[in-house]
């Protein structure tokens, strides 16, 4: 048997008030409307739910039985709508990032506490994995969104870019090679490096610009952190070839970056799944993302006329 959710509330209402009049008032509805309604309940119960005595409806043992179910019923319904209103108005929520170590220990510790301020009541878990676990995680919504580096060619995965930023060098203040505004593989012939691990991209990249220059370079130390690079050449390990961008959050007092040449780029996106729309939590940390890079993004138009000499 199908029954109508109205007509349930309708004899809810009744119950609880003691009248179909009262029932009407709370329901928006007209006397005569609640009456068929419970009229219609009874019909498709196969029996009466009141006794009708001079006008007053009073429930039967049967009713009675049935109601706490119904009060149950409309009270679970009643938890949905608050949770409704809840979501809607961003009162409650899981929003689950991946985002590569660099990125959670730097830049997304000043975007987050921004979009935690607006939506406190929203829960977040960052993750940190390979880049291409990552990706999987994004693009079979195992997380709502992501931050990646780019290049990415997949179609699975939907991404905005948000920032471009140069490759600097990152070395004490006092070093000699501080007195360049720029420096090249030819500058940096037999100075210690620290690098980033080896086959990543950038490093692939800044491993050709010093053969296309014919400069072998001195690696000292690799490891596979912006915040780890920086830390070990403030420690005088060597001088850190890192990204601008990232480099910001982890350079220490008595350290400075200088622009390395040639230019080697560094574009991160913001991603989530092809497939499906993005959700309103991780559309609401996109727009955090975006005024925050809009912001504090390194100019690379800057860079360069430094790079220039301009």
């Amino acid at each position: 048997m199908k029954l109508n959710l109205r007509s349930l509330e309708a004899f809810r209402e009744t119950l609880l008030s003691g009248s179909a009049t009262a029932a009407a008032g709370r329901m928006g509805l007209t006397q005569p409307a609640v009456s068929r309604l419970i009229a219609q309940l009874e019909k498709d119960a196969g029996f009466e739910l009141f006794y009708r005595e001079k006008g007053r409806l009073s429930p039967t043992p049967e009713a009675l039985m049935i109601y706490e179910e119904v009060d149950l019923a409309f009270g679970g319904l009643e938890r949905v709508g608050s949770l409704i209103r809840d979501i809607a108005q961003f009162n409650t929520g899981l929003l689950k990032i991946v985002a590569p170590p660099s990125l959670s220990e730097g830049v997304l510790s000043m975007i987050l506490p921004r979009f935690m301020d607006r939506f406190p009541k929203v829960r977040v878990t960052i993750d940190s994995r390979s880049t291409e676990t990552a990706r999987s995680m994004v693009a079979n919504r195992t997380a709502d969104c992501g931050f990646v580096k780019l290049p990415l060619e997949r179609a699975d995965i939907s991404t905005v870019v948000l920032s471009a930023s140069e490759t600097v060098c990152v070395l004490p203040s006092d070093h000699p090679l501080a007195a360049h505004e720029v420096l090249s593989p030819e500058l940096l012939r037999n100075a210690p490096l620290v690098l980033l691990g080896f086959g990543t991209w950038t490093r692939r990249q800044i491993d050709d610009a010093f053969r296309e220059r014919g400069v072998r370079p001195e690696v000292k130390l690799e490891t596979h952190t912006v915040g780890s690079a920086c830390a070990f050449a403030a420690q005088g390990i060597g001088i850190a070839i890192v990204n601008d961008l990232m480099a910001g959050n982890f350079t220490r007092d008595g350290m400075t970056t200088r622009v390395f040449r040639p230019q080697i780029l560094h574009e991160y996106a913001f991603m989530t799944a092809a497939m499906a729309p993005m959700n309103r939590l991780a559309a609401a940390l996109l727009e955090e993302a975006q005024t925050y890079f809009n912001d504090h993004t390194p100019s690379t138009g800057h860079r360069r006329a430094v790079a220039n000499g301009l």
